[in-house]
């Protein structure tokens, strides 16, 4: 069942710039109350929310009530990014937080509610990267750790996407939609959209389909999703660095979970972070969902996340 939106102030907040501001940090609770069973806090991904079960949970197909992620043995927590909209706190400084000072914030609002340890921490693509900063900040922090999608240091490669989006959000006309097509770009792949459209045209729209599908995702984003928002996740693409020496000091079972064909936060770089930690740490692991549709897949190819965090959750 969906809990309801809850709020938390955090006054006096340092930030990496060396600004010193006062937090609104917005949540949600699905399962049962707050340490009344193992607790596992979801990082949101992108244009995610803190709204990951129930009806019209973004995450839905994984947590719930007899999902993997069962919220009838485990309390599911996840913090909206200030600034992402969806408690209806904007930010309008696009480069006012790194990925270091939204792991900070949320460990925070973990302090406030009196969780200091968790059973798990799992996170996809920008979740599972805040995830990362803040295991780098509190190593002890989680029991288990499920990066999916993700990286712990922006590459080079993620630069050069996050420039051009850049350069689209500046854009005096409809900024939002140019950007939001050029990302779904990044987030499939060209047999994926291949596959889906096969050059096929819409004649009573007059357009493509493969064009119309693009369009449709940026006109979409723009209804639910603001510029602001947007430049500021764009800018905590840019900043994500956890300190690698601090990385195996980790604790936590760490279940790498990378998608083959991942354009955006390839495979190779999740299975080369998995290999430096086996130098130092043997309870490291890697898993790969197979797809053709690239970043997304980890939104879509649904069967096999569930079946790899079943093995993770419930294995003997």
């Amino acid at each position: 069942m969906e809990n309801t939106l809850q709020h938390i102030k955090l006054r006096n907040q340092n930030l990496v710039s060396g600004k010193i501001l006062d937090i609104n940090l917005s949540y949600q609770i699905f399962g049962p109350d707050l340490h009344s069973a193992p607790i596992i806090l979801v990082n949101h991904a992108l244009t995610g929310n803190s709204n990951v079960a129930g009806e019209s949970g973004w995450w839905n197909s994984l947590i719930g009530e007899n999902k993997i992620i069962d919220t009838n043995i485990y309390s599911v927590v996840c913090f909206n990014i200030p600034g992402n909209g969806f408690d209806g706190n904007l930010i309008e400084e696009e480069n006012v937080f790194t990925t270091k000072d939204i792991a900070n914030i949320f460990l925070k609002g973990l302090e406030f509610l009196n969780i200091a340890k968790l059973h798990t921490l799992i996170g996809g693509s920008i979740g599972g990267a805040i995830a990362w900063e803040m295991l780098a900040i509190k190593t002890n922090l989680a029991n288990h750790f499920i990066p999916i999608a993700c990286d712990f240091k922006t590459s080079d490669w993620l630069h050069a996407q996050c420039l051009v989006q850049q350069f689209l959000l500046d854009h005096k006309e409809d900024p939002l939609q140019k950007a939001r097509l050029h990302a779904m770009l990044c987030y499939r792949t060209p047999a994926s959209l291949n596959q889906r459209f096969r050059n096929e045209f819409d004649a009573e729209k007059q357009i493509l389909k493969s064009h119309d599908w693009l369009n449709f995702h940026g006109k979409s984003l723009g209804e639910r999703f603001s510029l602001s928002s947007y430049r500021l996740m764009n800018y905590l693409l840019i900043s994500i660095n956890a300190d690698l020496e601090k990385l195996p000091e980790i604790t936590a079972n760490i279940h790498f979970i990378a998608v083959d064909s991942d354009l955006f936060f390839p495979a190779f770089e999740m299975k080369n972070c998995c290999e430096f930690l086996k130098k130092n740490k043997q309870n490291v692991f890697y898993h790969e969902v197979k797809s053709i549709h690239g970043h997304d897949a980890f939104l879509m190819e649904y069967e096999q996340l569930n079946h790899l965090l079943n093995n993770i959750f419930y294995e003997k």
